[in-house]
């Protein structure tokens, strides 16, 4: 699955086109290393995001087919550091 495609099925980031402008200016880091839009992601993959005043880490548990419910989001991640 896409990067900016998790950020908004895992609802990390609220909407895909925000992903992109995020992952664009190179504040997502994968595995320690800058980002596009278009990266590929596997399950295991360490996730940074720098938001203005925080940065979060996440560690990819699972990758959804398709979207899925708000109560089941949090299940695709494990949270490492905020």
């Amino acid at each position: 699955m896409r990067l900016d495609k998790f950020l908004k099925v895992s609802r990390l980031i609220k909407r895909r086109t925000v992903a992109n402008e995020v992952s664009d200016t190179g504040r997502v880091y994968v595995n320690g290393n800058p980002a596009k839009p278009s990266k590929q992601l596997k399950e295991g993959d360490e996730i940074r995001i720098e938001y203005t005043n925080r940065t979060v880490k996440v560690k990819i548990l699972k990758i959804p087919q398709n979207n899925v419910s708000i109560q089941e989001a949090p299940s695709l991640y494990k949270l490492i550091e905020e």
